[in-house]
């Protein structure tokens, strides 16, 4: 009878984890039908159940307003996506945001700091003569890569004074308060917040990774890039102001984006589809419910040489030379020896 009865809560068991992951996996995408589009009241259905699928809470006037801004987006996303166009867009969690207000809280104005710092100073390059590259790599199956993350609307950003905090900056400059702070410490040990706060000091002596300095890739040189990715993930600078670039699904990406750069990601790695189109494969950080899991695939080989939405323009990575145990001591806790 005991049995009888273990074997029933581990079937009920069984049947709750199923309905769960059948729950939180249909969670993942929202979709919409031609029969959504029908009429005034099936959209504003659409809206609401859009609504409750991403928990968006909204008073009266300013609902009407948001339904008038998410049947726009949605007839863009329902044009684009009756193109032959080799990438899809969705109804993701932005879908009732103007593309100025999703610009307003996601991106960084890399362009303007620039600008503030100069021009950028060119370091070595050391993947110069570098030949011979693989056709693809993915330095995500290599366990190079941390999870995605959604930065918001941040160590590094209490403690960098170079750059701006929540209002973005520059790479090399977020290497270089690494380099002078003798590495950087784990995420659990300060963890992200998505606000500027106060340095924390007391959190800076833990450090689990220590560089030795940065290298630029030379801008407008798809091929340096490619070196570079072939040897190491890359920190780069995009334009991702474009509506479609806000509602990207999947597919490889070709526009329209400019070379105003406006929002830092990270390639990690490169290939080309099964009818031979090239992509550089980029890490973004909106969340694992935006693009491909987080990812979006953008072409290579294009024939502007600023690359597709200016991705060759600042591009630049981390450079470690030597074993921690090399180093020379410092106030600083030893670190792990681990990139």
């Amino acid at each position: 009878m005991v049995l009888k009865s273990m074997d029933m809560d581990i079937r009920k068991l069984i049947l709750v984890l199923f309905l769960l992951a059948l729950v939180f996996g249909v969670a993942e995408s929202f979709d919409y039908h031609e029969s959504d589009l029908a009429s005034e009241e099936s959209l504003w259905d659409l809206y609401e159940r859009w609504r409750s699928q991403h928990t968006v809470s909204r008073d009266l006037e300013e609902k009407q307003k948001r339904f008038n801004v998410f049947k726009e987006n949605l007839k863009h996303i329902h044009k684009v996506n009756q193109m032959d166009k080799p990438y899809k867009l969705k109804l993701n969690k932005y879908a009732d945001m103007t593309n100025h207000e999703f610009m307003s809280t996601r991106s960084s104005k890399v362009s303007h700091y620039r600008m503030l710092h100069g021009p950028r100073q060119m370091t070595d390059f050391r993947h110069d003569k570098t030949d011979n590259l693989p056709p693809s790599i993915d330095w995500r199956t290599k366990g190079a890569v941390t999870g995605i993350k959604d930065q918001g609307k941040c160590e590094l950003v209490d403690c960098d004074k170079e750059n701006q905090g929540c209002e973005g900056g520059l790479m090399e400059q977020a290497f270089q308060f690494i380099k002078q702070s003798d590495g950087i410490t784990t995420e659990n040990y300060y963890p992200y917040r998505a606000k500027d706060e106060s340095c924390d000091s007391s959190k800076l002596n833990g450090p689990v990774v220590i560089i030795d300095g940065y290298e630029m890739v030379p801008e407008k040189d798809e091929k340096a890039l490619m070196k570079a990715v072939a040897n190491q993930p890359v920190s780069i600078a995009i334009d991702a102001g474009g509506t479609d670039f806000q509602f990207y699904s999947e597919g490889v990406f070709i526009g329209d984006c400019g070379t105003e750069l406006n929002h830092g990601v990270a390639v990690v790695g490169y290939g080309a589809t099964l009818d031979g189109t090239k992509y550089w494969m980029v890490k973004n950080s909106w969340g694992e419910d935006w693009g491909e899991k987080g990812y979006i695939r953008m072409k290579r080989d294009v024939d502007a040489e600023e690359g597709l939405c200016g991705l060759t323009l600042e591009a630049s990575y981390p450079v470690k030379l030597q074993s921690n145990n090399n180093r020379k001591s410092s106030p600083r806790s030893k670190a792990k020896d681990e990139l």
